[in-house]
């Protein structure tokens, strides 16, 4: 199986919002799984899918302390799992920063997800009030990337 067909393979996941597909050719299968929360991964034929087990005497993830936010800020969220870019390169300048207007075609920024660059479009129109990640930082399917205020 060619690198191109598991490329295609994702983009079907992330075009019909599949959380997980499963392949065979031949001898070889892929199962492709993407967790709620979790990191789309690939698993070659007979290997077991299992989840790392936290280490011994680590604390549990706990939810940092977020200061109050303004109930009107609609969320643009991850699609996908992958490390945010704030622009196409880096001596560009970024799609979007706090106070820049948006509408729901502007790209705001790319996800690198596997070795493709996804631009993610804003999806609602408004201004960028806060920009909740780093550039250069993993990110989760679903985690909150940017605040608007329609």
């Amino acid at each position: 199986m060619s690198v191109d067909k598991i490329r295609e393979l994702l983009e079907l996941m992330n075009e019909n919002e599949l959380v997980e597909l499963e392949l065979e050719e031949g001898d070889f299968k892929v199962k492709l799984k993407k967790p709620g929360a979790g990191m789309m991964t690939m698993v070659p034929s007979a290997a077991p899918v299992a989840a790392p087990a936290p280490a011994a005497g680590a604390p549990a993830p706990a939810a940092a302390a977020a200061p109050a936010v303004d109930p009107n800020l609609v969320p643009i969220k991850s699609p996908i799992v992958g490390t945010f870019y704030r622009a196409p390169s880096p001596d560009s300048d970024p799609f979007a920063s706090e106070g820049s207007q948006v509408n729901k075609d502007s790209v705001v920024c790319i996800i690198e997800a596997m070795k493709i660059m996804n631009e993610i479009k804003a999806g609602v129109s408004g201004t960028i009030e806060k920009i909740l990640v780093e550039n250069g930082e993993p990110i989760e399917y679903g985690q909150p990337l940017f605040l608007v205020r329609p």
